[in-house]
């Protein structure tokens, strides 16, 4: 019996020794191999921190603008006016706008030398209205190496009224514009605008439209 378990415990005694060897070489091919590949994968890269800027989570919208508008037949003046939206989604939103501005005189009246068509202050121009716009080309304006704007275009569409002439018109707009977004709670907007109405000053009735461009600051809160 001793002999027996002489013989075994000499078995497994010779299979450690030759066994030992090849998991210590396993072991250091391994250790090889992880160090080549750490030297290709892995290479020295310094990396920048960047800040990035948030918009603020804020849904409603301020806003002042003042351009230049078009009255189809009375010139062009300068305007101004304020807005009101409301963001939906991160795309759409609701805006409620009014402006104002002063027609001047048609070329009749400036050729003829007559009568005046509108009185002093027919020649107010008034609209409000009421429009959904859509965001699309969300995007980034870099100046220099540390600094950058979020930007968005957008389109946007209506109904409203106008108030001119002494008369109220039922009016629809559309245009589009670029908000570039100078802070988390602010943004600088372009926009053009087309007002269209019917109206019967000038005799017979005729379609107008009136072009509007204009550059205004808003507040988000």
């Amino acid at each position: 019996m001793e002999s027996r378990l002489q013989r075994i415990f000499l078995i497994l005694g010779l299979s450690l020794c030759v066994l030992t060897p090849v998991w210590a070489q396993d072991d250091e091919e391994a250790s090889e191999e992880e160090t080549i590949l750490d030297g290709v994968i892995k290479p020295d890269i310094e990396r920048r921190e960047i800040t990035e800027d948030r918009i603020d989570s804020e849904d409603w919208e301020f806003g002042m603008f003042a351009g230049n508008m078009s009255i189809e037949d009375f010139g062009s003046n300068d305007m101004f006016g304020v807005r009101f939206g409301y963001l939906i989604t991160e795309d759409f939103f609701l805006e409620l706008a009014g402006g104002s501005t002063k027609a001047g005189l048609t070329s009749f009246e400036l050729l003829s030398g007559g009568t005046p068509l509108l009185q002093e202050d027919e020649r107010n121009y008034y609209y409000y209205n009421i429009s959904l716009g859509i965001n699309v080309f969300h995007g980034e304006i870099f100046l220099g190496k540390s600094l950058a704007f979020n930007t968005a275009y957008y389109f946007i569409g209506g109904a409203g009224n106008t108030l001119f002439a002494g008369n109220e018109y039922f009016t629809s707009n559309y245009g589009g514009g670029f908000k570039l977004f100078l802070t988390d709670w602010s943004a600088l907007r372009v926009d053009v605008r087309n007002h269209i109405f019917t109206h019967n000053i000038l005799g017979g009735d005729k379609t107008v439209q009136n072009l509007e461009a204009h550059m205004g600051i808003s507040i988000y809160f």
